[in-house]
């Protein structure tokens, strides 16, 4: 993943998105370079319009995010119903108690 976040900080900057920008990154940062990982990932990004691809994960994301959200009512339905039933049983306790005092 820090190669991932390198190479989008490197973007954000305005720098080139190359293998000695990118050691001098992952080094400030504490991390031992790889030169394959670097390699692999520059190889990767080399036809990648990054600001397009962050776009379209934006977009991914907020439509993975709504149905997520029509979920949260029907979770909360539910702890309602647990609640009431708690109180059905307690009710139901109470009475029986009750009984047992007056025959007690």
């Amino acid at each position: 993943m820090e190669y991932i976040y390198t190479a989008l900080l490197l973007h954000k900057a305005g720098k080139e998105i190359n293998e000695e920008n990118m050691k001098k990154v992952l080094e400030a940062a504490g991390v031992k370079p790889e030169e394959a990982r670097i390699k692999a990932l520059l190889a990767a990004l080399e036809n990648v319009d990054i600001d397009e691809a962050i776009k379209e994960a934006s977009v991914m994301q907020v439509a993975a995010a709504a149905p997520a959200s029509g979920a949260a009512p029907a979770a909360e339905e539910k702890k309602e119903e647990a609640k009431e039933e708690k109180k059905e049983e307690k009710s139901e306790e109470e009475a029986a108690a009750g009984l047992g005092a007056l025959f007690g």
